[in-house]
This record gives structure tokens, C-alpha cells and sequence, in this order.
């Protein structure tokens, strides 16, 4: 529907009384706002009528509407669900917008296997496992896993057991007293099994027993003059110390919870979080948003929680917020249906609940004072620059950007990669990495329209199926191709086809490998060497160059690529690292005959008459 065909007079008499989305179009059809209501006709109404209750805000976005289009839903739940995906994939410019996107570390213990193991996960799985988090440091965590091993002995090792038990020697970690080898059958299940009961105690916060326990082992060596032995138990004391201290009981009977406050300043809010688990503060952050100079804090919670916890793979029982929530009830039944238990949102008034909150909300206010400068010279490097391509290259509101690349040997795993940058910086948890499936040899532009191909018809597939956003659901502002015109054409020929109008330049590099220009519209744009937008850019390029690369040498390095060689009777891993040594390309073993083939060392006859025949 076009603006010069929408008269929005006309079709506010349409809409219905039902619960629903809306979003809101500029005049260049941009969405620029989206919102969920419970009656769509009172709600939409409300914004073209005369008001002196309008904020600056609303005001100022009304003046931008040129039309509105809605999706109906069943239910105003399903209505928060579908706005909280809708604001994640679109970044409409009058939503209040969270501007991390942080992912916190768990440490997970595999009782769901027979001799489990301490790990770092990144998500909380339904897989009969226990987690514990998420944690704010990711070396902490580390810290914690190794202390966890030179205190109890666990396994940190990938092995079938007891399946494997005794078919490989013992690692590094039991000669460095850090295991008990249950892999070599050391140690019996029953007592391996006590010693994951003592992890899961130290883990829930019970550390008096090892305190304890060191602090007599400790003593004992220095009374037999075993001084080695006593400094080793201090340092594990001290470890055990240092995290008790730093996970201080708050109040044993409020369990997990998390404490939300915010701060603002114009047009830069900080929410400061306070994670509770069992009783204990494990942990704090804070998350920077950009709003408008006169939202409300009640408004600004409400956006944090819908961004936030609609990512965040761990949700509390309780929330608690230092102001009352307009859609409190709302969230409350959302957040329960992804917790899959009841969640509360309290507003507390008294008390050390009410003090926590206060803390919360201080410290916010410090974050925002102290990282003033810093926030403005950051935005530059990151916002600032995306604003200089904007200009250079006349494309308007870039807020994700997508780079590509391509590297293999010869020709041999080719493999691309996909990096994402939202507002100027790296967002990790997009990055995406494929193998190229259907292109034979090197051929740089062949495996590019594999990778773009499989992409974006993934991520229309997944726009067809399903409301929640998946991996590839969101699509780019802008894509960034490693080099000029012949890849800045494949990706053009690509989004056509797929009926996608995405603009797309080309990273384009000089002859020392560096990044020289843009490729844009069938001309090169010189850049500055001394703006923002040539160090983001480069940046960019580094980045998609490093993680193809890297994900080409991980294969190899650990041979766990299945080459189509793999397939031929008779040829093992020793024959064919000596064709490929020999040969170098796939395409070169096709293209000998029986007699050259059976001359490479390790070949005989009868397995080079299989490679032939397999080829041909």
C-alpha cells in the first residue's frame, strides 16, 4: 500500500476492535514505530487525535506518518510476541532501542551422563543437565571450571563412558592431579559420582565443607613440613575464598531474581541488572539504550524487558522494577510461557528490596556519568561511521550490515563465511559460517552464490513459517561484499532472483591487500584513510576475512572435513592426503587416468581403477 493511496482518515474508520500489531511508515515507507494494542481502532486512533497528554515524541512521529498497516492476533499475548519480533527485525526509529545485545555464560554439569563433566554452555538446554547462571564474566566462569577440577578431579575429557573405559591412555590431566582417569577405570562410579554431589554444593553456594577441608589440609602440611603442599592449598583456598566473597548472601529466601533500574540523560538511558541466584548476588551489568528526551522510566523498563528477556535463555521467577509497569500483567503472563513457571514483577516499597533497587538505580546513574565521554567517542566509531557510508554512498537508515567471504586451499573446503555489524558493531551471535556444497575447485564466484543463495532463501523460508525470529529472519540494510564489480554482481543477480532489494557495495582493496575503496552502483568512492568509515569498514573486511579463514583452518586442522574421497572404496585418510598432495585439486584426480593415479605413493592398481571409475 502507497502513501499517495492511503488516506489515513479513510482507513482509521476500518480498523477493527481487536487485539493486534501495528507499524507505522514514513514517507519513505520505513517503519518507524511498532506497537501492539488491545483494541487496534481506539489505540491507532489515539495518535491523530488533538491531545495536550502527547508526548514530544509521539508528536514528533506523528508528523512523519504517512500510512499504517496492522496484523490482527488472537490475543493481546500473542500481540506482545509478535511486537517484541517485529522491533527485533525491523529497529523502527521511535521504539526505545536496547543497544547491546550481551549473552551470558552458564556453567553447566552433565548429569545426564553416567560420569558428567563442568563445562561453559551458552544456552540452558532441556537435556536433563544442571545449570548454574548465567554468570556477568566468561573468565570467571573459567576460573571457577578450573578451580572446580584441581578441587574434585572431574573429567574434562569428550569420551564415551563407561564405554571407552581403558581403549586410550590417560590425558595430560590426571598426571597433573587434576583428573582421577575414570576413563581408565581408576575410579568407580559410585565415588566419582560423590565427587559431582560435592560440585553441585560448592556450585549452590555451600563452600564452608572445602573452606574447611583446605584449610585443615593446609595446616596439617605445614606441621609435616611439606611446604610445596601447604602454598598449594592456600592458593586453592584462597580461590575458594575470592568467589564466596564475591557471591555475598542477600537474602536466602529470595532464590533467583533479578533487581532493574534505570538512569537517564536526554537521549542515553542506562539499565542497571542485578543478578540473584539462590539467595546470592552472582553478578551485574549494565545495558545502554537510545530514547527520546522525554520517555518516561516506566516506559523504558517496560522496552529493556521485552528486548531483553526475549533473547536471554534464563528467566527469574521474580523481577523487581523501581516503577509500576503499564503492561505489568502482560509481561508477567509472557515472561511465565517462556519460563514455563510463574514470573512476578514487583515494585517494592520498603525494606532491603526497596534498598536493592535503589543500589540498582545509583549505580546506573554512575555508569551514565562516567561513560559520558566514552559513549560519545564509541558512538562515533560505530554510529558515526555507519553515518559516513550513508553519506558516501546515499543509502539512509543502514542499521545492520552483512559481510562476506570466501577462502579455501586450492580449491580443496572451500568454506564462506557471514559476519554482521548492527549500528558499528560486530554482533557475534549472527555470524554465520557455510560449507560449499555444490561447487567444485576454486571458483570464488560460484561458492559466493551458494552462500548467498542458501542465506537469504533460508531466511524467506523462515519469514513463511514461523513469527518468532530465527537466524536468518532478519535481513541486512546493507551487504558488504569482499571485492568490486564481478562479487558486488553475483550478490545482484542473487537478491533478484529472490525478488530482495537490498543494496549492496563492494569492500575493494588495493594492491598490498588493503581496503582502498567502495564499489557502489558501478563506481568505485575513494574513502578517506583518516575517517570512521574507512576504519569501520576495514574492520568489517578484516573481520569476514578472519572468520572464513578460520573456520577453513579448523577443518582442516582437525581432518574432521569428509572430503568426497572419503566415499571411494578403498581410499582411506593416508591415500588421500597423498592424492591431494599430489594432485591438489579434485578436479585434477578426474582428470588422470588408471596408470597415473596407481604411480602415487601408497596407490596400487586396484584402488586407482576405483578412483577412476568413481569419477567417471
Amino acid at each position: 500500500m502507497q502513501e499517495q493511496n492511503f488516506n489515513i482518515e479513510e482507513e482509521l474508520k476500518k480498523l477493527p476492535g481487536k487485539p493486534g500489531v501495528y507499524l507505522m511508515h514514513d514517507e519513505k515507507d520505513h517503519i518507524i514505530y511498532v506497537g501492539k494494542a488491545i483494541s487496534l481502532k481506539n489505540r491507532v486512533r489515539q495518535y491523530f487525535q488533538s491531545s495536550r497528554n502527547k508526548s514530544v515524541k509521539i508528536e514528533q512521529m506523528v508528523t512523519h506518518i504517512r500510512r499504517f498497516e496492522y496484523i490482527v492476533t488472537d490475543s493481546e499475548l500473542e500481540a506482545l510476541v509478535l511486537e517484541c519480533n517485529l522491533i527485533k527485525e525491523h529497529h523502527p526509529k521511535y521504539n526505545t532501542m536496547l543497544m547491546d545485545d550481551k549473552a551470558y555464560p552458564f556453567i553447566k554439569v552433565t548429569t545426564n551422563e553416567p560420569y558428567p563433566r563442568v563445562m561453559l554452555a551458552r544456552k540452558m538446554l532441556k537435556d536433563k543437565a544442571k545449570y548454574f547462571g548465567p554468570f556477568t564474566s566468561s573468565q570467571a566462569v573459567r576460573d571457577t571450571i578450573e578451580l572446580l577440577h584441581k578441587l574434585y578431579h572431574i573429567r574434562s575429557c569428550n569420551r564415551s563412558l563407561p564405554k571407552d573405559i581403558g581403549k586410550e591412555r590417560p590425558c595430560l590431566n590426571y598426571h597433573i592431579k587434576q583428573c582421577d582417569a575414570p576413563c581408565q577405570g581408576y575410579i568407580s562410579q559410585e565415588e566419582y559420582g560423590k565427587s559431582i554431589s560435592e560440585v553441585l554444593r560448592f556450585l549452590g553456594g555451600n563452600y564452608a565443607p572445602i573452606q574447611k577441608e583446605l584449610e585443615e589440609k593446609m595446616l596439617q602440611a605445614s606441621e609435616e613440613m611439606e611446604f610445596e603442599k601447604a602454598i598449594e592449598y592456600r592458593e586453592l583456598l584462597n580461590s575458594v575464598n575470592k568467589i564466596a566473597q564475591k557471591q555475598k548472601i542477600t537474602d536466602s529466601s529470595w532464590e533467583d531474581r533479578d533487581i532493574l533500574a534505570v538512569a537517564t540523560d536526554k537521549e542515553d538511558a542506562v539499565v542497571q541488572v542485578f543478578f540473584i541466584r539462590g539467595g546470592r548476588l552472582i553478578g551485574r551489568d549494565h545495558f545502554y539504550l537510545k530514547i527520546q528526551q522525554d520517555e518516561l522510566k516506566a516506559y523504558i523498563i517496560d522496552s529493556f524487558i521485552k528486548q531483553y528477556y526475549a533473547g536471554t535463555p534464563f528467566i527469574p521467577g521474580v523481577l523487581m522494577v523501581q516503577e509500576v509497569l503499564e503492561d505489568s500483567g502482560l509481561l508477567e503472563e509472557w515472561l511465565s510461557a517462556k519460563r514455563g513457571a510463574k514470573v512476578s514483577i514487583l515494585v517494592p516499597k520498603k525494606g532491603t528490596k526497596e534498598k536493592m533497587v535503589e543500589l540498582a538505580e545509583n549505580n546506573a546513574k554512575m555508569v551514565l556519568t562516567k561513560d559520558k565521554e566514552r559513549l560519545k567517542r564509541e558512538e562515533g566509531r560505530t554510529i558515526g561511521a555507519v553515518k559516513e557510508i550513508e553519506k558516501l554512498i546515499g543509502v539512509q537508515d543502514i542499521y545492520r550490515m552483512e559481510a562476506y567471504d570466501i577462502s579455501n586451499t586450492n580449491g580443496f573446503e572451500s568454506v564462506g563465511s557471514m559476519v554482521v555489524y548492527e549500528r558499528g558493531k560486530p554482533k557475534k551471535n549472527d555470524y554465520r559460517k557455510f560449507k560449499i556444497k555444490g561447487v567444485k575447485g576454486a571458483d570464488d564466484y560460484a561458492s559466493m552464490r551458494e552462500v548467498l543463495t542458501r542465506r537469504f532463501m533460508h531466511g524467506l523460508k523462515e519469514k513463511e513459517e514461523s513469527k518468532e525470529v530465527g537466524g536468518f529472519t532478519v535481513f541486512p540494510d546493507l551487504i558488504l561484499m569482499d571485492g568490486g564489480r564481478g562479487q558486488v554482481n553475483i550478490a545482484l543477480e542473487v537478491l533478484d532472483a529472490l525478488h530482495l532489494d537490498i543494496p549492496v557495495c563492494g569492500m575493494v582493496k588495493d594492491d598490498h591487500h588493503r581496503t582502498r575503496g567502495l564499489y557502489f552502483q558501478n563506481e568505485e568512492i575513494t574513502i578517506d584513510r583518516s575517517s570512521e568509515a574507512f576504519r569501520l569498514i576495514t574492520r568489517i573486511q578484516d573481520e569476514a576475512h578472519r572468520f572464513a579463514i578460520e573456520y577453513h583452518k579448523q577443518l582442516r586442522g582437525k581432518g574432521q572435513v569428509h572430503s568426497i574421497l572419503d566415499d571411494i572404496e578403498g581410499i582411506g585418510p593416508s591415500r588421500r592426503k597423498s592424492l591431494m598432495r599430489e594432485f591438489v585439486s579434485l578436479e585434477a584426480i578426474k582428470a588422470a587416468t588408471v596408470e597415473e593415479l596407481a604411480q602415487i605413493p601408497s596407490m596400487n592398481e586396484k584402488a586407482a581403477e576405483s578412483v577412476y571409475k568413481f569419477f567417471h
